[in-house]
């Protein structure tokens, strides 16, 4: 098993910014990928962004430029740095954890824009 703990939700104004991060631990060995996803009110869960163990990364259109996903290997941790918030980014934001074809997921932490 693998247990996800993320942190660092909270309320922003647009414009302004947030870290994330969520803390793995448990059975980490060969976690692969970490992600970033986003449940807004009333809509489906999306990719916010994702690294690779090899450090390699993907977004989603709507975040490229302003947010960034990177990795401490060494703490077992993924952060996703948000810079120029904007209100259309409010959701829960759940961190996730691939091994092999198992896919673990955080407890989601609410991230709030206001105008």
């Amino acid at each position: 098993q693998v247990q996800l703990v993320e942190s660092g939700g909270g309320l922003v104004q647009a414009g302004g910014s947030l870290r994330l991060s969520c803390a793995a631990s448990g059975s980490i060995f060969s976690i692969n990928t970490m992600g970033w996803y986003r449940q807004p009110p009333g809509k489906q869960r999306e990719l916010v962004a994702a690294i690779t163990s090899g450090s390699s990364t993907n977004y989603a259109d709507s975040v490229k430029g302003r947010f960034t996903i990177s990795r401490d290997n060494t703490k077992n941790t993924v952060y996703l740095q948000m810079n120029s918030l904007k209100p259309e980014d409010t959701a829960v934001y759940y961190c996730r954890a691939d091994r092999g074809f198992i896919m673990y997921w955080g407890q989601g932490t609410q991230v709030t824009v206001s105008s």
